[in-house]
């Protein structure tokens, strides 16, 4: 299994955008001799930083924005997080660039209880599931083929479920904190 580095540049582009905003909240609570070298976030810049293409940036950044994590502005002074990084989890930003539905109904569908998914739903699981990818069609006159997804649907969607319950438990703000920790 493998998460998409997209996952690891956008946790990286949200934190360059407190880190390097001077009006950002962990920056203004800094004395004046620790205040952080602040420049405008613009796509250039985040690639830079990132070590992609700005190509690369540009969408991860649309994906942000579209899940209201970020605010563009036009200009050149860049982007900047569109809430406190304390109200950003790491389950926020994954879900942000996930090409998929979000996890509530897999989690949902993951503490139901249900042992063996039904024919008309078994589509549904496989194409909401973010982590792991199934094929769709195995041989239904196979007597594993035709079980297949009953046995092993729920197991992956409780996977993922405690994998997004951990993402949820850490916060932007901790990760600022821990960086700030370390220059």
């Amino acid at each position: 299994m493998q998460i998409p580095s997209r996952f690891s540049i956008a946790i990286h582009i949200c934190m360059c955008l407190e880190f390097f905003d001077a009006h950002s909240e962990s920056n203004t609570k800094k004395p004046p001799s620790k205040k952080r070298h602040c420049k405008p976030m613009t796509g250039e810049a985040l690639a830079e930083s990132v070590g992609a293409h700005s190509v690369i940036i540009r969408n991860i950044l649309a994906q942000l924005k579209s899940a209201n994590l970020i605010e563009t502005r036009r200009g050149g002074s860049g982007a900047r997080l569109a809430k406190s990084p304390s109200k950003i989890s790491l389950l926020d930003i994954f879900n942000a660039v996930q090409s998929t539905k979000s996890s509530q109904t897999q989690a949902s569908v993951a503490n139901s209880g249900a042992k063996t998914p039904t024919k008309s739903n078994q589509n549904t699981q496989a194409s909401q599931n973010q982590l792991f990818r199934f094929h769709t069609n195995p041989n239904e006159l196979c007597p594993l083929g035709k079980h297949i997804h009953g046995i092993l649907d729920i197991r992956f969607l409780q996977a993922q479920s405690v994998l997004e319950s951990y993402l949820s438990t850490v916060l932007l703000s901790e990760l600022i904190s821990e960086l700030d920790e370390l220059r």
